[in-house]
């Protein structure tokens, strides 16, 4: 395989340093890099930013640019708010479950618990309108198993369809609970 694993992905942000700092505060993510340019190294063009890079554990790492003479950013408006999003991965339930407390005694709003089987999840917003996903994994390799066996029948017939395949309802009908004992 050609990938060895993603270097960074990065988003832009309303203001750098308020972004670092939320990330720490919240979700212990350290700051570990900054750069700032006046123009952009691949391009040459004459942009001035902030580059930060941010800590998300086991090699990740998150990255924001903020681009002050550059309009003021929004979101693709065409895409539901739920659609993009990060996914961050903690280490158990009750984590997700204190995460969520946590956020919210900051005044931070909070949907989930959701269960999806495999994981439960909470959602929230960065400062800069980014929805979060904080996910405590929870499948069985029997689920990861009936999924694999599915995964390209179900993918060919929405190709087809553009209708939701029903091989995985299970997932979130509640059904798992008892398919899966």
């Amino acid at each position: 395989m050609l990938i060895q694993k993603i270097h960074h992905v990065a988003y832009r942000c309303h203001d750098a340093l308020e972004t670092a700092r939320w990330y720490e505060k919240h979700l212990g993510m350290k700051l570990i890099l900054s750069i700032a340019e006046d123009a952009v190294p691949s391009t040459g063009e004459a942009d001035p930013y902030m580059h930060i890079f941010l800590d998300a554990g086991m090699g990740n790492v998150l990255a924001f640019f903020e681009l002050p003479t550059r309009p003021k950013m929004g979101r693709d408006e065409n895409t539901p708010v739920w659609t993009q999003h990060l996914a961050l991965q903690v280490e158990s339930v009750d984590v997700l479950m204190a995460a969520k407390a946590r956020l919210e005694s900051e005044g931070i709003d909070v949907i989930g618990p959701t269960d999806h089987a495999l994981f439960q999840s909470i959602y929230f917003f960065d400062p800069n309108g980014h929805r979060l996903e904080l996910a405590a994994n929870t499948a069985s390799p029997k689920m990861l198993e009936a999924l694999d066996d599915v995964k390209w029948v179900m993918l060919e017939e929405w190709a087809q369809t553009k209708k939701a395949p029903k091989h995985a309802a299970w997932m979130h009908d509640g059904s798992y609970k008892e398919m899966f004992k």
